[in-house]
């Protein structure tokens, strides 16, 4: 079991103790998406990789940032201050991410690096900072400073 998989897990169980709901709820939903992951990506033998967990918490936490802004413009106040909630205690298990500075930063290089000038090498340049930057930073945030580097 990897070292992400095992602090949820305990995480888990002290929140259980804790009677912590929110907690319990959000991290047994985690397990639930890590062994459907597993069971998607190799039947009952495999095991998640630090980067398989790392994979699934961004997309649990982009489906939280994306019910917030439905929530919100649904008037539904309640359920973003429960999806909030999730998101925070999620993040708590992503590596550190980078600024925007930072990022920025990093697409200009890349950009200079490959000599891209044109939206048309998009698809390029996101190939490369999406291995480079994956766990490190939000992709949508990555694609949207590559889009304004390019001139778009």
């Amino acid at each position: 079991m990897s070292d992400a998989a095992v602090k949820i897990q305990n995480d888990l169980k002290q929140a259980l103790r804790n009677k912590d709901d929110v907690t319990v709820s959000t991290l047994r939903l985690l397990v639930a998406a890590i062994k459907n992951f597993e069971i998607a990506k190799g039947g009952a033998g495999y095991k998640a990789t630090e980067e398989d967990i790392i994979s699934v918490l961004q997309k649990e936490v982009k489906q939280r940032k994306e019910s917030i802004e439905q929530y919100k413009s649904g008037g539904r106040q309640d359920l973003v201050e429960k999806e909030k909630k999730e998101l925070e205690i999620l993040e708590r298990y992503l590596p550190d991410q980078l600024s925007e500075e930072e990022v920025e930063k990093i697409v200009k290089t890349k950009i200079q690096e490959l000599g891209v000038s044109s939206l048309g090498d998009m698809g390029k340049i996101m190939g490369v900072l999406s291995q480079e930057l994956k766990g490190k930073a939000d992709l949508t945030l990555v694609a949207s400073l590559v889009k304004r580097s390019l001139g778009s």
